[in-house]
């Protein structure tokens, strides 16, 4: 249930309404957008009547209930506003969400090393990318596959970060290692196999860096978008959605469906940002361009690109990977679509 608070109301007014119904056994959270103040209710609503609220205070514009299981992650809750994630990188804020500038982020599947995860950002972000991804825990498919290099990689990450100036997107895996990757990562990732590791989204929600959760590869839209609602409910308002692709019956062409159509159906659910993962959505280099460009027409607020500077020789993921220079003429062609839809930044000066 929300709470609308009619615009020009007092402060002190928005206080007493919470505190007032906080001794009715809820927990208020005020919600500040643009042009509204609203009340999330959290608790027990069920039997509670509108207009009993509405009796609280001439200040308040309108009641609602809010009718998706989704309660914090549901565009009801933000009375129609969505969310802008906001994320300090050494470059500056990068904002996703809200009509910002479409958000980029590339690199590696994993981190093999130091020379090839600094030498990978310095050429992403020369060719427009905000935000660096690598691999420091890998969940495989195989025991015998390259686990990642663990925590030793999390120190190449930060390096890569101080050679480029990108932000860090990075998986954790396990809740042990989740404070000491929180200290290198300016984004922390859930990935697809961990979407419903409840355990662990309750950990990520309660602290403070923003989390990008990937959907899981065969979850429904609601199961997502409740495994969202637990990291909220943890208390962590920053939750990225990213789409990288579902389940198939037909893998003989693509490793994964890239599901598209979560664009405009999510857009009518959650005010949530929306990431697109076209590598491992389609997991052939040769698509991530054209379903790039096909997820910007449809309305991304990010897309996450693998790049790998010798895809042949990869520990992991290199059939998906572009390499830097075919990166690099991808994002040329990507800022026709995203000047279109009026959602492109220039790159910065290419570095030396």
């Amino acid at each position: 249930m929300i709470v609308v608070i009619k615009s020009g109301t007092p402060e002190t007014e928005v206080s007493r309404i919470g505190d007032e119904l906080s001794t009715w056994g809820l927990s208020p959270e005020k919600i500040v957008g643009k042009h509204k103040v609203v009340i999330g209710l959290v608790g027990e609503t069920a039997s509670l009547n509108p207009e009993q609220i509405q009796e609280i205070s001439p200040w308040i514009e309108s009641v609602l209930r809010v009718e998706q299981p989704f309660k914090r992650a549901s565009l009801d809750y933000r009375h129609g506003e969505y969310t802008e994630v906001v994320v300090p990188t050494p470059n500056g804020d990068v904002i996703f969400g809200n009509n910002s500038p479409i958000v980029v982020v590339a690199g590696p599947c994993s981190v093999e090393n130091e020379e090839m995860i600094v030498e990978t950002a310095k050429r992403v972000k020369a060719s427009g990318a905000k935000f660096l991804r690598g691999g420091a825990y890998k969940p495989r498919t195989s025991p015998y596959a390259f686990q990642g290099h663990g925590e030793s990689a999390l120190g190449l990450l930060a390096a890569a970060r101080d050679a480029s100036g990108l932000g860090i997107i990075t998986e954790v895996m396990d809740t042990a290692d989740l404070d000491v990757l929180a200290q290198v990562a300016d984004v922390v990732q859930v990935g697809a196999r961990n979407m419903q590791n409840f355990a662990l989204l309750k950990k990520v929600g309660a602290q403070s860096k923003p989390v990008l959760l990937k959907r899981g590869m065969s979850a429904t839209i609601t199961e997502w978008l409740m495994a969202a609602e637990y990291i909220l409910a943890a208390g962590n308002p920053n939750v990225i959605l990213c789409e990288r692709g579902i389940r198939g019956f037909d893998r003989e062409y693509a490793r994964n469906v890239l599901d598209l159509a979560v664009l405009p159906v999510l857009r009518q659910l959650t005010h949530l940002p929306i990431m697109i993962d076209p590598s491992h959505g389609t997991g052939k280099s040769d698509y991530v361009p054209a379903m790039a460009k096909a997820a910007i027409a449809a309305g991304t607020d990010s897309l996450m690109i693998e790049v790998h500077p010798n895809p042949a020789k990869a520990l992991s993921d290199g059939p998906q990977s572009l390499t830097p220079d075919k990166f690099a003429s991808v994002m040329d062609e990507l800022s026709v679509f995203g000047k279109a839809v009026g959602r492109w930044e220039q790159p910065e000066a290419i570095l030396a």
